[in-house]
């Protein structure tokens, strides 16, 4: 899978050099907060999530982009983007998300919605998925706002095995 682009980010692979900037994300408890239980992760969790973005995209040919400025020629980690299976929330499933998470300097940008919905249309237009959802938690308000620009409505909320807490599931499908 090649690199695709938007107005102002690049979403590609990950590259070796990704790794201590992600990292960095993982390790900043503020990003962190509205994910799983909120425990920031450590390099060599931080590394493996990364192997396992590379293993998805081999397998599915979909999975979670790196971003980075398109303006940037160093290509600076911002965070990622991109489609994954929520393996984490077997209520759901069969079904694909879109997920976010990016370094708390990029935040209030739109990088979120623009990435996303590079993502969305590229699920819908490169793979025909029929449904794409967001699994949000409820008092995380930037990224239900991000659900909202992107026309995602509510499906029905579940519980989130690991913290026992209420999560948000919105969804969007294919318009055809």
């Amino acid at each position: 899978m090649t690199s695709r682009f938007t107005d102002r980010l690049v979403l590609r692979r990950w590259r070796v050099e990704d790794r201590e900037p992600f990292a960095a994300i993982n390790a900043d408890p503020e990003v962190m907060r509205f994910i799983g239980t909120g425990a920031v992760l450590g390099r060599g969790l931080s590394d493996d999530l990364i192997v396992r973005f590379e293993r998805e995209w081999e397998t599915r040919g979909f999975g979670l982009w790196a971003l980075s400025a398109r303006d940037d020629v160093e290509e600076r980690l911002l965070g990622f983007c991109g489609l994954t299976v929520p393996m984490f929330l077997p209520s759901v499933l069969p079904a694909v998300e879109v997920g976010w998470r990016l370094a708390r300097g990029a935040w209030g940008r739109g990088y979120a919605t623009e990435a996303a919905g590079a993502a969305l249309a590229f699920g819908f237009e490169e793979h025909a998925i029929e449904e794409i959802l967001a699994i949000v938690d409820p008092e995380n308000e930037r990224s239900l706002r991000v659900c909202a620009k992107l026309e995602m409505t509510d499906r029905p909320d579940r519980t989130h095995p690991a913290t026992r807490k209420r999560v948000r599931v919105l969804g969007v499908r294919l318009h055809s």
